[in-house]
């Protein structure tokens, strides 16, 4: 608690006011999913699109640390990830000093019925689109990258945010594969001159780089998969090897693999520097201990079952191929207890300090 609260409360205590001059008061976050918290994010030309912040980011705050851009799930439910991203940063009394910001991928688009405001951009509502890299609808210039692109430059202005020391990128479920891809393939990671880390959970499937996959042996066999919650710590002993690609044909198209990528975020940039980038940049992947049925959107597709039996063993194979034949260091963390929840995982205290890292 800053010392001008301290004193605001003794004064409150002693029966008079205090006179605080307007230079002196540190602004409080927003922290209710209501229009009230919500922000636009310039996109180039007259485009725009939305977010949850709990402080604005075109307003000079010096006493932000840290930011989390916390990306939602297939529901598109910005809204409800801002709550946990929020809830999660009163828990590890971070609430003052970092700005939380939930982006929206929203869509009108075909079956998807989001509500547009002017001027904002949204995405195609096939899901595999908004969540890997794809192009806005009506605007090929401008992909679900370039939105979380606009974010990372905002919060990296000094003028801005003199303070501000670390920023994470996090996401659950569909916003895993978000994140999953975005960690591989952004552009501006090394020019914004703040450390950014990443934070995947639980993501039904991976951008895999190169055309091997898990066996079906040891611990990526079906059956010890499924009972693969019964242990807290990581599995490891998994196989990998040619895939039969008649059991799934477009087992290595992107997203799940690393051909044929569509969209112009990702037309220059070349397998080699995927990889590299998938490997040199600072990851954490979150996955709960008791994650290992189809549920919650649970991708079941025969591209995704190429990559292990369930959402647990996917990305414990994942991470042991990355660090073992790509010369990986990406850290893998089991959330104990948790299923397929992102409250369960993004509360849970030893994960707090992955989300809201130390500053100096």
């Amino acid at each position: 608690m800053s010392g001008l609260r301290i004193r605001v409360g003794f004064a409150a205590l002693l029966g008079f006011a205090l006179v605080v001059p307007a230079w002196a008061a540190e602004p409080a976050p927003c922290t209710s999913a209501t229009d009230a918290c919500t922000g636009w994010v310039p996109l180039g030309g007259d485009a725009r699109a939305m977010v949850y912040r709990t402080f604005p980011l075109d307003v000079p705050n010096a006493q932000i640390r840290r930011a989390l851009i916390m990306v939602h799930g297939t529901l598109r439910n910005a809204d409800h990830y801002f709550r946990t991203a929020t809830g999660a940063a009163f828990i590890a009394g971070a609430l003052d000093d970092t700005l939380v910001i939930a982006p929206a991928f929203h869509s009108a688009d075909g079956g998807c019925k989001d509500t547009l405001a002017a001027r904002e951009v949204n995405w195609p509502c096939d899901g595999n689109s908004w969540r890997s890299g794809g192009d806005a609808v009506g605007n090929p210039q401008l992909s679900s990258f370039d939105f979380v692109d606009a974010i990372l430059k905002a919060l990296a202005d000094k003028r801005v945010f003199p303070n501000l020391g670390a920023i994470v990128v996090a996401g659950h479920s569909a916003g895993g594969q978000f994140v999953e891809r975005y960690e591989m393939a952004n552009r501006v990671h090394e020019m914004l001159g703040t450390p950014v880390s990443y934070v995947i959970a639980n993501p039904s499937s991976y951008a895999w780089p190169d055309a091997s996959r898990v066996l079906p042996v040891d611990d990526g066999a079906p059956a010890n998969a499924v009972l693969g919650w019964k242990e807290e710590t990581p599995h490891t002993h998994f196989s990998f090897g040619p895939f039969d690609a008649a059991k799934a044909p477009k087992y290595d198209l992107w997203p799940y693999g690393f051909e044929n990528r569509s969209g112009h975020y990702l037309a220059g940039v070349s397998d080699d520097q995927l990889k590299k980038q998938l490997v040199s940049r600072p990851v954490t992947y979150l996955l709960s201990q008791v994650d290992t049925l189809p549920l919650g959107g649970f991708d079941g597709s025969p591209s995704a079952m190429a990559q292990g039996a369930t959402r647990r063993a996917r990305g414990e194979a994942f991470v042991t191929y990355v660090n073992a034949n790509l010369g990986g260091h990406a850290q893998i963390q089991i959330v104990p207890e948790c299923g397929h929840n992102d409250r369960c995982v993004f509360t849970t205290d030893a994960v707090l300090p992955v989300i809201f890292p130390a500053t100096h």
